[in-house]
């Protein structure tokens, strides 16, 4: 007896070890009193998951120098351009948000049908049709149908957002093309809590202005996320428990 009560024991404890090792608790155990960590700054191509940006590319043109002239087809400048322009070069993004949408919509709709048919006089064949139907029938209404439907529907969506942020980004490729492709990742630790800001995209070098900055909008593909991790964060979500039964709940 006391052997068994042992090995419910040990099982207990082990599946309370690898349940707590699957939802990650055993290092925030270990954390616990300790200011949430910042990652370490690397390589964006090195990081798992990373892919090359391949986008449709036109033919590459050729540049070209004027006979005794100083002066490169297509630069900008006499002297060398201090934007971003190759792979490490660091551009700033500015990202200024301040979206709003309100879409109020209300569908009705509504149908009524009547018929009705009858036979007084058919050169005396409705005399017969008590000997096919052999209940009463009133030849003067054979058929008297009314049908009617109604529909209503209605909705409405009322957002709005609002970011003002500014981040540096690092060149990471540049495109057959000339376009650059950017990634950039901004942490900012308070007391107990990480404020994380992460953008990603492409941009011309056109759009870049004199200053070595680039508006959010001008980004193609940009992928921008804002948010934290530590204490609060963590209060603000749902427990692992909660959130397990919400998604395996049908109802």
């Amino acid at each position: 007896m006391f052997v068994r009560t042992g090995i419910n024991r040990l099982a207990a404890a082990i599946a309370l070890s690898a349940s707590l090792a699957g939802c990650g608790a055993i290092d925030r155990i270990d954390n616990i009193g300790a200011a949430p960590a910042l990652a370490p700054i690397a390589n964006p191509t090195t990081t798992p998951g990373y892919r090359p940006v391949t986008m449709p590319m036109p033919a590459p043109e050729q540049v070209s120098y004027q006979p005794n002239s100083l002066w490169r087809s297509g630069s900008r400048a006499f002297f060398r351009d201090q934007r971003a322009a190759k792979v490490g070069d660091i551009l700033t993004v500015l990202i200024n948000i301040a979206d709003s949408a309100k879409v109020d919509n209300s569908t009705q709709r509504s149908r009524a049908n009547s018929e009705n048919a009858a036979l007084p006089k058919f050169l005396g064949v409705e005399t017969k049709l008590k000997n096919v139907l052999p209940d009463a029938v009133d030849p003067t209404s054979l058929v008297d149908a009314t049908s009617k439907s109604a529909t209503a529907g209605a909705g409405s969506v009322n957002r709005k957002e609002s970011v003002d942020l500014t981040v540096a980004a690092v060149v990471t490729q540049v495109l057959p093309n000339g376009n650059l492709v950017i990634e950039g990742r901004q942490e900012v630790r308070v007391n107990f809590e990480v404020r994380e800001l992460l953008i990603s995209g492409i941009v011309r070098p056109e759009d870049i202005s004199n200053i070595n900055t680039i508006q959010h909008t001008q980004i193609a593909e940009a992928r921008i996320s804002y948010g934290g991790r530590g204490q609060i964060t963590d209060v603000q979500q749902a427990r692992y428990g909660q959130q397990l039964y919400d998604i395996i709940m049908p109802f």
